[in-house]
C-alpha cells in the first residue's frame, strides 16, 4: 500500500458515499420497499463489472483505476450493510416474504448487473 493508493481510495470513497447519499435521498419513500438500496447495489454491481471489464490488463487500471473506481468509488457507493439491515428490519416487522423477495432480487440483480457490465466490455459483442 502506498500513500497514493490510500488517497485514491479515500477520494473515490468520498465521492461514492456522496453519490449514494444523493441517490438514496432522491429515491427514498418512507415505509416502502427499500428500492433505493436495491437500485444503488444494482448500479454499483453493473459499474464494477463495466469498470473491471474495461480496465483489466490496462495500465491505468493497475496504476489508479482499481483504487479510485473499484475500491474507492464503488466501495463507497454500494450499500451492502444497509441492505442487510433493511432485510432484517423487514423480517422484524413481520414482512418475511418481502424480506426474502428483497434478498433474492438484490443478489440476482446485482450479480446479473456485474455480469452484463463485464459482457459489454468483452469481445463477445
Amino acid at each position: 500500500m502506498t500513500l497514493q493508493s490510500l488517497l485514491l481510495v479515500a477520494f473515490g470513497g468520498a465521492l461514492g458515499a456522496c453519490g449514494r447519499f444523493v441517490l438514496s435521498t432522491w429515491l427514498f419513500v418512507p415505509g416502502q420497499f427499500p428500492w433505493p438500496t436495491l437500485a444503488i447495489n444494482v448500479l454499483g454491481s453493473f459499474g464494477i463489472g463495466l469498470v473491471w471489464g474495461l480496465g483489466l490488463q490496462q495500465s491505468w487500471f493497475e496504476l489508479w483505476g482499481r483504487y479510485l473506481l473499484v475500491i474507492g468509488f464503488l466501495g463507497g457507493f454500494t450499500t451492502f450493510s444497509a441492505f442487510s439491515l433493511e432485510a432484517l428490519a423487514l423480517i422484524e416487522g413481520g414482512r418475511v416474504l418481502a424480506s426474502l423477495s428483497y434478498i433474492v432480487a438484490s443478489v440476482l440483480a446485482c450479480i446479473s448487473a456485474a455480469w452484463i457490465g463485464q459482457l459489454l466490455t468483452s469481445d463477445y459483442l
